[in-house]
């Protein structure tokens, strides 16, 4: 009745984070501002909720598109970005996905979902990817679609804008650059959007997680093509309704983002002063770190109330590694106090 290999796949794990400061999912910790909390309420309250939602989204992807500087035909909506990631795999020609390694888990899922081989690229030192080498595995593979997050998560880093084009200007196939945490980052790669790639986006990261709502932005031809295997009225009527709202208010996300990156800058100054704790470059929303024990390190946290990303278990580039969101100014001060002291811990006890 079930695919075997559906059933020996671990599924996507979300953790309860009851009573938790949640640092462990990339979510922008700021809650909206009460006015604007009504504002919103004020507009949700106009729903036909007995109708279905506008099925085309012309006005939500015009928004957008006024905003990219593209076309609304440029513009393809889907629920979560991790919806036009499966449009993608499903429209692309029959072949292999190639990603690096490590990377978002949802390119290989989605890919063992729908019975398409992938192939990966390791990251090198300093995480680290070789536009060569991974071209070299794209055409032994005989690869149809391939995928970039730029910046890379669960590592953080933004690869340099000239590895990032040669494998664009040289791959056949349909490229994906995931600019998810492009809020966060110095430069964007919708210069390099063409037939045969694309940019995706996303609108959890910088502080509408709840909406479900990602976008891509390509050649019309490519997006009317992806259009053609997105199921009807993905985006529900309260979704397209805040996002309309929102866009129009977009300031006081772009103020938050600053605000996140700013406190990144402190998290980051607080973790390198610790010897024990080696932190990497972020152009997120994270940092990722290495600590003497991980393991023992996340139920130290959770003990202390805190949330954070494990990810010692994915072996290799990340033994020992750990994934911390940036939260809100008192829940970083708290993360790093408890790290602090876990870290004197384990190296009292070693």
């Amino acid at each position: 009745m079930i695919r075997n290999d559906i059933k020996q796949l671990a599924a996507y794990h979300v953790p309860d984070a009851d009573g938790l400061i949640k640092l462990d999912a990339m979510e922008n910790p700021y809650p909206l501002p009460d006015a604007l909390r009504r504002q919103w309420a004020e507009r949700l309250a106009q729903a036909q909720v007995n109708r279905y939602p506008d099925a085309g989204m012309h006005d939500l992807r015009a928004a957008i598109a006024e905003r990219e500087g593209v076309k609304p035909e440029q513009v393809l909506l889907g629920n979560g970005s991790d919806e036009i990631i499966q449009m993608a795999l499903i429209a692309a020609d029959s072949g292999a996905c190639v990603i690096p390694q490590p990377t978002f888990v949802m390119y290989e899922l989605i890919s063992r979902w729908l019975k398409r081989p992938v192939a990966t690229v390791p990251l090198g030192k300093g995480f680290s990817l070789d536009a060569e080498a991974f071209l070299r595995v794209c055409a032994r593979e005989k690869a149809a679609i391939a995928f970039l997050a730029c910046p890379n998560n669960p590592t953080g880093n933004l690869w340099p804008r000239d590895t990032v084009r040669q494998i664009a200007d040289n791959f056949r196939g349909l490229l994906v650059i995931d600019e998810a945490y492009r809020p966060f980052a110095e430069t964007t790669h919708a210069d390099l959007i063409s037939p045969h790639a694309i940019v995706l986006r996303t609108f959890s990261k910088l502080g509408l997680a709840g909406l479900r709502v990602g976008y891509a932005l390509g050649c019309a031809d490519t997006i009317e093509a992806l259009g053609k295997v997105r199921l009807p009225y993905n985006i529900n009527s309260l979704s397209q309704l805040s996002l309309a709202f929102f866009l129009e208010h977009f300031d006081v996300f772009e103020q938050q983002a600053a605000s996140i990156r700013a406190e990144r800058g402190r998290l980051m100054a607080a973790l390198l002063a610790m010897d024990e704790v080696e932190v990497f470059p972020s152009q997120t929303n994270f940092l990722l770190m290495r600590v003497p024990d991980a393991d023992a390190a996340f139920e130290g946290l959770k003990a202390r109330g805190i949330l954070v990303k494990n990810l010692h278990g994915a072996g290799d580039v990340l033994k020992q590694c750990l994934r911390v969101t940036v939260g809100l100014p008192e829940e970083n001060d708290r993360f790093i106090e408890a790290l602090k002291e876990i870290v004197r811990e384990t190296a009292a006890s070693a």
